[in-house]
């Protein structure tokens, strides 16, 4: 079985008066199926009310299914006894760093994740040391992580998730650009040389680019899926959808409306440099 998986995923918000009646429902996730392979790095974008979000939190079972299951490493969301187990191997990052912080010391605070799941005191600061190693932190490890920087913060919340499986539901929505490139580039980092599982939400464009696959959802729905290129190569579907292509493509795509034959599903300025270079020597 897959890492994760979802397989005719629905989930129901209902909203009810004082006296309990319900007075309507909202029907988030519709018929959802996904699959993720261990090691994977997924981007799921959709724009806001498409159902990310709430997909995102059945993956550490914060919701679990209306209907449907999730899976997470052959685990079902939806049972009791595996709700610990499944947050051991899924942690959840949010969009506000400064949520996320539970202590006055950088160390103290990723030794928190390890501590509240029951791991060993011996390794739990031997696990921090590696953490804060893998993200690039180690020089501040006795600072407070309220003197750190947004895309600090969000570094150190990372290395706080003791997990096999990293879900970031827009980790970099309340960043500047710094911010934003520092922590794509330490998730790119852990899933290459740790092996993790990196589940991505979000709505910028440039930060999927080097995913594996890539679902972009609408309405509750998976409604497109595919590679970076696959996705990207379908401007039209995705502005239909209200969301936007990376601005390299977006350029690429109206320099081909202007008759210049240039490959679809461009991601990059080297992409679309070299193809411009092969138009020229061919003239």
């Amino acid at each position: 079985m897959a890492f994760i998986k979802a397989e005719k995923l629905k989930h129901k918000f209902v909203r009810r008066d004082e006296q309990g009646e319900v007075q309507d429902v909202t029907l988030a996730l519709d018929d959802v199926n996904i699959e993720v392979e261990e090691g994977q790095f997924i981007a799921v974008l959709g724009h806001n009310g498409s159902g990310k979000s709430t997909f995102a939190k059945h993956l550490n079972a914060l919701l679990t299914p209306s209907e449907g299951t999730v899976w997470v490493d052959g685990k079902d969301t939806a049972k009791d006894e595996n709700i610990l187990d499944i947050r051991k191997e899924a942690g959840m990052i949010f969009q506000n760093p400064d949520n996320q912080i539970v202590a006055g010391v950088v160390e103290e605070d990723v030794a928190f994740g390890p501590e509240n799941i029951g791991v060993p005191t011996e390794e739990i600061w031997e696990r921090v040391g590696h953490s804060l190693e893998a993200v690039g932190m180690t020089a501040y490890r006795y600072h407070s992580p309220n003197r750190l920087s947004g895309g600090q913060k969000q570094r150190v919340a990372i290395a706080g998730v003791v997990a096999k499986c990293i879900i970031m539901d827009e980790p970099t929505a309340m960043l500047d650009p710094n911010g934003r490139k520092e922590v794509l580039n330490t998730v790119h980092r852990l899933n290459r040389q740790k092996d993790v599982t990196v589940i991505l939400i979000t709505h910028y464009m440039e930060e999927v680019i080097d995913a594996d696959y890539v679902f972009v959802m609408d309405d509750g729905r998976v409604v497109m899926q595919g590679t970076p290129r696959e996705i990207f190569s379908q401007v039209e579907t995705l502005l239909s959808y209200g969301l936007d292509v990376p601005q390299i493509t977006r350029l690429a795509w109206e320099l081909k409306k202007e008759g210049l034959p240039i490959p679809d599903g461009i991601l990059s300025r080297q992409e679309l440099v070299e193809a411009i270079c092969q138009l020229k020597s061919k003239t």
